[in-house]
Formats: C-alpha cells, structure tokens, sequence
C-alpha cells in the first residue's frame, strides 16, 4: 500500500485543471492523478507533462457518471488506501450567444456543475486521510450577492443560502427550485438570475461551508480543510479566451489551498478565496477585483 501522498484533479485534461496538476507535480512529493471524461485526451496530457518532465498519472473519471465515480474510489482504495488532496475542477458553461433554451441550461449547468460535483465528493470523502486537503474551484460568479434577482425574492434566496446551519438537503432543494422554475419561466420572478452558471457556482461555495461544517463535526481532530476559490478570470476554452490571466496563474491560489500545511491555523477553512488569496466574505464582501 502506497504511503506517499495521492492528489486528485477532476476534469483536469485542459484550462486550469491541467495547470493545477502542473503545479502539484512540481511538489514532487506523491502521485498526482489528471483525470478526464475522455481517456485519449487525458492521456494526450499526460504525455504533454511528461515532456516537461513531469510524472502525473492518469485516470479516467466522469463525474457525471456515477458508475465512472465508483471505479475511480474503489481504485483509489484498492491502490492507495485513501486521499489527501482532492481539486473539485471539473465543470461546464454554455457561451453567452447558445441557442439551448434557458430551461436546458439551467437542468444540465446544476446537474454537473453542481449534483455531480455533490456527488464524486460524497463518493470520495470516506477516503480523506487526516490533513486532506479538498478545493472546490468556484468563481467569482459563485459570490453570493450574484444571486441578485427581483428583490425581496433575491434577499430571500440569499438569506436562505447563507444560513450558517444550511443542510444539504435545504441546499439540493433550492437548486432543483430553480431548475424547475427555470423550465416554467418563473425564476426571474421568484429572484433568480438569468444566469445558470451563476446559481451552479453559488450552490457549489454554499456546498462548501456545508462540507467544512459536517467534517468539523465528525472529524474533528483531523485537520482537514475545504475551501472554495475563484481562480480569477483565465484564458481557457470556458471563457472564450477572453480572460487576461494564463492557466498557470489562475491555477496559483487553487494548489496554494491544496498544498496548505498540516495542522494550519484557523483560516483558510471553508472558506472563499480570491485569486489572489485573499479570504472574502462570501456572505457580505466585498470582492477584492473583478479579475
């Protein structure tokens, strides 16, 4: 049974997935696992880090495949015996000119951006060793005052949300409340935004602070932290290659957060962390930038 340390980076063949590998390997202190949906293109990722002289390994994983998921932790088990990094990355965006009804949107955007995220950590986390280390990759779409449609409906929705006792079942409930008004055309009137990734991103931060919470409750001696982050605004096939920082440069504060020490001080621990590391408060603010 390996004991050097096993990192795990989903949906991490491209954008700032491939370059939060790039950067764990570096650490050259354990087994960095890319995976990705499509095994030729992970494997064809592989082999480009290989000729940066690095050593990931591969493994296919789909997180929207239940199945996929399944393997992946019981080959994980088998071979390691447990987890100690764990960079949730893996997530899709429909561009702003697609021509898929805004119902579609929203079912297919939660259902992997967030259920299926929801549910590799669900699958994953037995695994967590003491001193893990799991990132849930957000967005500065995933602050909560982007939540800001028709008011008092939106403050509601807020308030809901940041409930400091949110249950996971409460949450999952909200996000199926939108996807359902979203397939009736009510969710601008009940103070959701127009916008799917939004509404993904803010679930998987709140999903955060649940997780941090549950942990603290059942492992308390464990140190184990899970943070949310905003990588900042990259140039990656998502965002059209419109964003001004490199992959590598918006994958610094996602590794920062998964390499953090063992037995760290208080924060960060479930919280939301801007590309430039600084803490923000998810609830109130302010964002540091728009980058």
């Amino acid at each position: 049974m390996a004991s050097s340390k096993v990192y795990v980076v989903t949906g991490s063949n491209k954008g700032i997935g491939l370059a939060i590998v790039r950067a764990l390997c570096k650490q050259n202190d354990g087994v960095v696992y890319l995976t990705a949906r499509d095994e030729n293109r992970g494997l064809q990722s592989v082999e480009l880090l290989k000729k940066e002289g690095l050593n990931p390994s591969f493994h296919k994983l789909d997180i929207d495949d239940n199945k996929s998921i399944a393997e992946f932790r019981d080959f994980l088990k088998t071979t390691h015996g447990g987890l100690d990094v764990l960079v949730n990355n893996a997530a899709i965006a429909y561009k702003v000119n697609t021509t898929e009804p805004f119902s579609e949107q929203a079912e297919v955007t939660c259902r992997i951006n967030f259920f299926a995220t929801m549910n590799c950590c669900n699958e994953l986390f037995p695994l967590l060793r003491p001193h893990a280390r799991v990132v849930n990759v957000s967005s500065s779409c995933g602050f909560l005052k982007r939540i800001n449609g028709k008011e008092p409906e939106s403050l509601e929705l807020q308030k809901r949300f940041a409930n400091p006792n949110l249950a996971t079942d409460e949450l999952i409930s909200l996000v199926n409340d939108f996807v359902q008004s979203a397939k009736e055309n009510t969710h601008s009137s009940k103070g959701w935004p127009n916008s799917a990734y939004v509404v993904s991103k803010v679930s998987v931060s709140a999903l955060t602070r649940i997780q941090q919470r549950e942990i603290d409750q059942t492992r308390p001696n464990d140190d184990i932290l899970v943070n949310h982050v905003h990588p900042g605004y990259v140039d990656t096939d998502m965002t059209s290659h419109k964003g001004p920082l490199t992959i590598d440069q918006g994958a610094e504060a996602p590794t920062w957060l998964a390499i953090l020490p063992a037995n760290n001080a208080a924060n960060p621990k479930g919280q939301y962390v801007w590309n430039n590391k600084a803490i923000v408060d998810w609830v109130n603010g302010p964002t540091p930038s728009s980058v």
